[in-house]
């Protein structure tokens, strides 16, 4: 079996923060495939680079998707290093060895007499939302059944995200001689204000059990004032309202619409995605990770992030998040176990030739 440690330290070593770095790093993955015998397809898009390679054949299609960019690092994080069993570096686990991983299950499967299409993307953008990378390639017909994102979940399956609607705020109030705020009316003071009147909207207190308790209302921006003497008369706020899966942005939306009469304005929106438990790639996937770890439970959860399977929801596809374990991803010490990748491996390629077995 192709062991993908190797190919992770060399991902590791590609410094894909930036889009030249990422492009650098879609372009490695390509050669490494093409070297493997596989054939590569690169797409580029507003100047970003990305792959798709197909194996197998017949009419449902399973995605493996991962995202090939990183946030910053320091320098030394970009030099990989083994301690005690553990990988450490920047995009060790966020997503670099699901990258590493998937690609070195590709190459493994390609001579297997495949009933199944398996279509592996390497995209170089879903730290800073994805448009130029997997929503490209979804609008463009590069879709599937079954989609697994290769995020880390410690080898669970998370079925489903809850939604991203980010809305900005502009607060008025009526400026006054800082010495006398009592003649004036404070925005800053009045857009907190509005921030904890919307913590107590229906949407903010409602639940979606097992998966999920509240939304989650982050107060990412404020900002007002110009001096110190005057009451200020205008606030910038920001929220970042991750939703539950059953619930609809323009309702939450409206709601805040009907207790202020500020301007609301939304700044980005990302669907959530709602893949059931019952799916039966959900549950045959669980039964190969049983088959291929010590695990006796698989842990079936809901993510309160977003990621890139949100892209294929409206087209009828299956998203879920699947990967190996690690901590401290965007941290100073990320790191993701080396059993924990080759049992990734294991799984993914058991997974794909269950479906042989039909």
């Amino acid at each position: 079996m192709r062991d993908p440690i190797q190919l992770l330290e060399d991902l590791i070593e590609i410094d894909s923060s930036t889009k030249p770095g990422a492009n650098k790093a879609v372009d490695y993955c390509a050669n490494w495939l093409e070297n493997q015998g596989l054939t590569v397809e690169r797409i580029e898009n507003n100047g970003f680079h990305m792959l798709v390679c197909e194996i197998g054949q017949g009419t449902d299609t399973i995605v493996f998707n991962g995202h090939i960019d990183v946030v910053e690092g320091e320098e030394k994080q970009f030099e990989p290093y083994i301690d005690e069993g553990k990988m450490y570096g920047r995009g060790s686990v966020d997503m670099k060895a699901g990258v590493a991983t998937m690609m070195t299950a590709v190459a493994q499967l390609k001579d297997s007499n495949l009933s199944t299409k398996v279509m592996l993307q390497i995209v170089p953008d879903e730290e800073t939302g994805g448009t130029n990378g997997t929503k490209f390639l979804t609008e463009k017909g590069y879709l599937g059944d079954f989609i697994i994102c290769g995020e880390p979940t410690h080898m669970g399956i998370a079925i489903q995200s809850k939604g991203v609607l980010q809305l900005d705020f502009v607060v008025n109030g009526k400026p006054a001689h800082g010495s006398r705020p009592w003649e004036g009316v404070n925005a800053i003071s009045k857009a907190y204000q509005l921030y904890e009147e919307i913590l107590e909207l229906p949407f903010a207190q409602e639940t979606s059990p097992p998966m999920f308790g509240n939304p989650s209302i982050n107060l990412a921006k404020i900002k007002g004032g110009t001096v110190y003497n005057k009451v200020p008369d205008r606030c910038e706020m920001s929220l970042d309202i991750r939703y539950l899966p059953e619930q609809l942005p323009e309702d939450i939306v409206k709601q805040i619409q009907n207790i202020t009469e500020e301007t609301v304005t939304i700044h980005s929106q990302n669907r959530p995605v709602k893949t059931k438990e019952d799916n039966p790639y959900v549950q045959k996937l669980a039964a190969s990770v049983k088959r291929e770890t010590r695990l006796e439970k698989v842990n079936i959860f809901g993510q309160h992030g977003s990621n890139d399977g949100q892209f294929f929801t409206e087209y009828g596809g299956s998203a879920i998040e699947f990967g190996p374990a690690g901590h401290d991803w965007h941290g100073k010490n990320e790191m993701v176990y080396v059993d924990s990748v080759r049992e990734y491996q294991r799984v993914l390629e058991d997974f794909v030739l269950s479906h042989n077995k039909n």
